[in-house]
């Protein structure tokens, strides 16, 4: 049952990754790079279930807080241009 969970993951990970080669717009490619990441995640705890090796997934969390953050900031980085960009500075 775990190895089928592993090759739907799999599956989708393939297709996440087609998505992002041929993604129209950015965005689209930015959101097919986050599900890559956890569709990894998801991988990592499978297969660490499968090895009997539990600290697999704190590596997992590990990883799923750096996607986010590396999510958010390129989505500001595209939307503004610059990672220091402050909606306060217009108001002065």
């Amino acid at each position: 049952m775990l190895i089928a969970a592993t090759l739907a993951v799999l599956a989708a990970l393939v297709l996440a990754v087609i998505r992002a080669i041929r993604g129209p717009t950015v965005f689209d490619r930015v959101l097919a790079g986050n599900s890559v990441g956890t569709l990894a995640i998801l991988l990592l705890a499978v297969i660490g279930f499968l090895n009997g090796r539990p600290e697999w997934l704190d590596i997992g969390i590990t990883y799923g807080l750096i996607n986010v953050i590396s999510t958010l900031a390129v989505l500001k980085f595209f939307r503004h241009g610059d990672l220091a960009y402050d909606a306060g500075e217009e108001t002065k």
